[in-house]
């Protein structure tokens, strides 16, 4: 049985203005993401699996990071540090946005906003990506200003939360296209607000930047979400996986580059833009990848991962590493996430993991699981 250890908050690990709330509302465990507290748990993750792909949940995000960059030179800093074509980029759209570095291995995978000509939000995964961003201004003698603004997330996730929406919100709020933003009044405080979010349920993200304001919006979306059955929730480890949503730091790295992460369609080299790395990918591309992120099923009903797993085939020949997994109500069965070397990565591969000190068989599978 693995023991459960609290974490010692204090300054370096920030709270969010969200953390008393949820307390009271029964997190019963917390992650470390970008140095501040995120909800991993409100008791069992299957309960609160099979609630998010049936009702409506907020989620205290704030750990989801802002990098501001503005400035004569923001949209250029901003394309140089990622592989994705920004040329055409528009005002009040997110863009998923591969950030890597110069031998091309990501350095994070966040969603840009561009809120004006000259004014960019990089809403990051777990990695300082204003250390970054500040080296490469500093470097090129960039025109910018980079700093992180007082923005604090919610999210409002699940197949209820638009009828949730609608309610605090007023109908134009379903108008909104996939990955556009727009701003909202709530009593007098307007509100960023994306129709995006870390699960396929479907949903929002609120942008809070007036911390009064976002707790009276956080505590009227219970009180009116009754209706919908609204319970607390936070990023759910099960659907993430069965989802195929990559997490930074858990199913890649630094020393992963885009193309073996499946992002092929956000690498954009045949384009003239600039961006750090552009050589290195294009030698990858036309060497061809040696190995690739793929799934695993494998015949068990439990696992609890600290650290990545050799994947060996029928041989016994370590042929990857499993670095993501949990077990999923829907298939019965155990399910991850690997990097697979070729020729390996093949659908149906038949492979096998240590698991608790047992050779547990399994498969490798496409991505995503559903």
């Amino acid at each position: 049985m693995t023991k459960n250890y609290s974490i010692a908050k204090s300054r370096r690990l920030r709270s969010t203005p969200y953390t008393s709330r949820i307390e009271k509302q029964g997190v019963s465990s917390y992650t470390i993401y970008n140095h501040m507290l995120l909800p991993a748990s409100f008791g069992s993750l299957e309960e609160s699996y099979s609630h998010l792909k049936e009702h409506v949940q907020v989620w205290d995000v704030a750990a989801e990071r802002q990098v501001e960059i503005s400035g004569k030179d923001s949209s250029k800093l901003v394309q140089l540090m990622t592989c994705r074509d920004l040329s055409k980029s528009k005002i009040g759209r997110c863009y998923y946005c591969p950030i890597i570095d110069d031998n091309a291995g990501l350095v994070n995978d966040p969603v840009v906003l561009k809120l004006d000509e000259n004014r960019w939000w990089i809403s990051i995964a777990d990695s300082d990506v204003i250390l970054f961003a500040k080296g490469l201004a500093i470097g090129n003698k960039y025109d910018v200003k980079i700093f992180e603004p007082n923005v604090d997330i919610m999210a409002v996730q699940g197949p209820k939360s638009f009828k949730l929406m609608e309610k605090i919100f007023g109908k134009k709020i379903l108008d909104m296209k996939f990955f556009g933003f727009d701003y909202f009044d709530f009593e007098g405080s307007k509100h960023l607000i994306a129709r995006s979010g870390w699960s396929k349920q479907g949903g929002f993200e609120i942008y809070v930047e007036n911390t009064e304001s976002g707790l009276k919006l956080y505590d009227e979306m219970f009180k009116v979400g009754k209706e919908f059955n609204v319970k607390p929730g936070c990023p759910n480890l099960i659907e993430r996986i069965e989802s195929a949503l990559l997490s930074y730091g858990n199913d890649m790295d630094n020393n992963d580059n885009p193309l073996e992460c499946g992002f092929e369609k956000y690498v954009n080299l045949e384009s003239n833009i600039n961006f750090l790395g552009k050589d290195r990918l294009i030698k990858i591309q036309k060497n061809g990848i040696s190995r690739k992120l793929m799934g695993l099923k494998i015949e068990s009903n439990q696992i609890n991962m600290t650290k990545s797993l050799e994947v060996k085939n029928e041989k016994g020949e370590i042929i990857g590493e499993l670095r993501s997994a949990c077990y999923s109500p829907h298939f019965k069965k155990v399910i991850g996430i690997a990097m697979i070397n070729k020729p390996y990565w093949n659908a149906s591969q038949a492979i096998s993991v240590q698991i608790n000190e047992k050779t547990i068989k399994g498969m490798v599978c496409d991505l995503p699981f559903i």
